[in-house]
């Protein structure tokens, strides 16, 4: 069922879609959803952009109801008929997410609003223009220092988040370089929206670890996340 929720930012009224999760039964922001469409041979497969035509069942965006949904078969009593549910359904989507934040990753560097490199990142943040760090899983605690220490000298480390969610490899992979260890998003568009594919990723994983739930904190409590969500 589809429903809409007004809250008022401001002097402005936003609207915010809704749906169901059909595992929790409970109305929720789209942006707190994944879609699963309903494939012409009744296979159940990720919708992650929301688009595909058809019948759909709505699930809270993280890797643990996703799995609970298989398991109660939740997907069948949502759209009352028989249905094909992949056991690694989680996996499945979760390779899908990656891939939409690798891809928008690559576009947010074709359009300039992301540099790549030691020097190029410590240049960002000097210019002030950075709007999240994203360092290598593997990089060197040194060189994670180093850029964190010239984010800090600006007196912006509480407010740029810093995400290490990806290898270097599979950063260079997204990128078309060799491997790459740091990177900066800039402001623009292309940025905001590879921003909001690493929130969902976050989101997904259930990540416990303090420093990424506190820099999806500062996305979220930002000015940014308004531009996020347009």
């Amino acid at each position: 069922m589809k429903k809409h929720m007004e809250i008022k930012q401001g002097m402005t009224k936003q609207k915010i879609q809704l749906r169901e999760c059909a595992l929790q039964k409970q109305a929720k922001p789209v942006e707190q959803l994944l879609r699963f469409a309903l494939s012409p041979d009744a296979q159940i497969v990720p919708d992650i952009d929301a688009k595909a035509p058809g019948r759909g069942v709505w699930i809270s965006d993280n890797a643990r109801d996703i799995n609970e949904a298989v398991k109660k078969n939740a997907f069948a009593k949502s759209l009352k008929q028989k249905v094909k549910v992949p056991s690694e359904l989680a996996q499945i989507t979760r390779t899908r997410l990656e891939q939409r934040l690798k891809g928008a990753l690559g576009l947010a560097r074709k359009a300039g609003q992301l540099q790549t490199g030691a020097t190029r990142v410590k240049s960002a943040i000097s210019s002030g223009n950075v709007l999240a760090l994203i360092t290598a899983t593997d990089a060197a605690v040194d060189g994670r220092r180093k850029i964190l220490a010239a984010l800090k000298a600006t007196g912006r480390g509480n407010e740029v988040p810093q995400f290490d969610i990806l290898t270097s490899l599979q950063l260079g992979l997204a990128l078309g370089q060799e491997n790459v260890i740091h990177a900066a998003l800039t402001s623009g568009a292309a940025a905001k929206s590879a921003l909001l594919r690493v929130k969902k990723l976050i989101r997904f994983d259930l990540i416990e670890d303090l420093d990424l739930n506190k820099d999806l904190d500062l996305i979220e409590k930002s000015d940014l996340n308004k531009g996020l969500n347009d």
